[in-house]
């Protein structure tokens, strides 16, 4: 590489010598088309490093620690669900167990009532996580009396 070259690499690293900065000043102030040149390529400097991309290390392990956490919670409230409706299934199946065994209901309506108290549990089930979730992201939720 040429001592031109050299120069003007060392003034894009930022490491140029006091002495290296007056003979880099020199030959440019003689060169027009090495300070357009100069000042191309600062400018193009300045733009790769803005366009940097951020993948160091530790955000890395931010994203993939914030992955395993929302699977978990995933996972958490969808076992919790389940064991919601199972268990208010269950309690509700109990309250209505007498109306279930009359045989002089119809099968039809003893499915349709299943059904409905099914789709009912899960329903609530359904209400209920979603007001705890958004409690935690609605700020205006305090806000407004009733």
């Amino acid at each position: 590489m040429s001592k031109r070259g050299e120069l003007i690499n060392k003034y894009l690293d930022k490491e140029l010598s006091n002495e290296d900065k007056e003979e880099l000043e020199k030959i440019v102030s003689e060169d027009e088309n090495l300070k357009k040149e100069l000042k191309e390529l600062k400018e193009m400097q300045e733009v790769m490093y803005m366009l940097k991309p951020a993948n160091s290390d530790q955000e890395w392990e931010n994203y993939w620690q914030n992955l395993y956490n929302r699977l978990e919670r995933g996972i958490g409230w969808i076992l919790t669900s389940i064991g919601a409706i199972l268990v208010l299934a269950f309690l509700g199946f109990e309250f209505i167990k007498d109306l279930i065994q009359d045989p002089k209901l119809a099968l039809y309506f003893k499915i349709g009532l299943m059904a409905l108290l099914l789709g009912l549990i899960i329903l609530f089930v359904s209400v209920v996580r979603e007001r705890i979730l958004m409690r935690k992201y609605d700020k205006y939720s305090r806000e407004i009396k009733r």
